[in-house]
């Protein structure tokens, strides 16, 4: 039986893939920070499967002992501060957590399999925010950095470290740039589920608007169901190497408006969103959309979700939330 250890296995990302590897027949092995994280009950109802072991990515000392209680075979890093906003708030503990945090992960990898560096295979989750004011469209794996936040300055030192670990000691460490991928599993606080829990609430009569930013930024946007699967065949490759993992096409915030209001029956949204200055970027990033070409074709990965799919799944999913505690209630 295969062993795995996800940190960050509280987000969505961290449940899709526990669920995809246990469904494969994995021992699966999940690092929670704190002993009295509000999501260590969540991963237990929904994932009763997985071990959850107590752990820091600042502290060395914990992922070493997570390495030798999981004695894993494969290893995903999908712990990170990932709310990009929160980053300019906190640009210090975002450093240390989502940037720093990888380079403790890849030398806990590396001390653990010393006798054989590539014995442990490692996944970090690298971002489409690496690419911020975008040097070229579509952006490849080769295309230049340029990150637009301190979030997305973090990722970009994880994303080089894994490169170096894996070019000086041979490890099997791969990077996933991942462009923006969402599920009813999403955090309230991205704009994705703002958008679609504010449309239940909206059409149930109990919310009146909707407060955004920037409507005109584009994304590339699909199924992080669909991304989990990505970053699993990744690992299964003789050899490690960086993926764009994307959907190809751009869509902006008044397209997922669009889409989602008319899910419910409203077709003219504009009484319903206003924008907030609160909610604009300091430094914006306007255009995302990745070329998954390397991943079709070296791991035969494609979405199986499109950019309809996704948004009518969230608020349908939002708007059965919202009836449900309407029925309790």
């Amino acid at each position: 039986m295969p062993r795995a250890l996800i940190t960050g296995i509280t987000g969505q990302d961290g449940l899709y893939l526990a669920e995809l590897l246990l469904s494969k027949g994995y021992e699966v092995f999940g690092l929670i920070r704190g002993q009295n994280n509000p999501k260590r009950e969540l991963v237990r109802t929904t994932l009763p499967e997985v071990t959850l072991l107590t752990g820091d990515l600042t502290d060395l000392s914990s992922l070493l002992r997570a390495m030798e209680v999981s004695q894993p075979n494969e290893v995903y890093n999908l712990g990170a501060i990932s709310f990009v906003a929160y980053s300019w708030e906190n640009a210090m503990l975002t450093s240390d957590v989502t940037g720093k945090g990888v380079l403790n992960m890849l030398e806990a990898v590396r001390l653990f399999s010393h006798d054989d560096p590539s014995r442990v295979r490692f996944y970090q989750a690298s971002s489409s925010e690496m690419f911020g004011k975008v040097q070229a469209v579509p952006q490849r794996e080769d295309t230049l950095l340029w990150p637009r936040s301190p979030y997305g300055v973090a990722k970009v030192f994880g994303h080089y470290m894994t490169i170096n670990y894996r070019e000086s000691y041979g490890m099997h460490a791969s990077s996933g740039i991942l462009f923006n991928h969402e599920s009813p599993r999403r955090g309230p606080e991205f704009v994705t589920r703002k958008i679609s829990m504010a449309v239940a609430r909206i059409a149930a009569g109990q919310q009146d608007t909707l407060s955004l930013g920037n409507l005109d930024a584009r994304r590339d946007w699909g199924f992080a169901g669909d991304y989990v699967e990505a970053m699993w065949r990744m690992l299964q490759q003789d050899a490690a190497d960086d993926y764009v993992v994307a959907t190809g096409e751009t869509h902006s915030i008044r397209e997922f408006l669009d889409l989602a209001f008319a899910r419910v029956g409203i077709s003219d949204w504009s009484r319903h969103v206003v924008q907030d200055p609160r909610f604009f970027r300091p430094a914006e990033v306007d255009l995302l959309i990745g070329d998954p070409a390397k991943a079709r074709e070296q791991l035969g990965w494609t979405p199986s979700v499109d950019f309809p799919g996704l948004v009518t799944m969230m608020v349908d999913s939002d708007v059965a939330i919202v009836a449900g505690a309407g029925a309790r209630a």
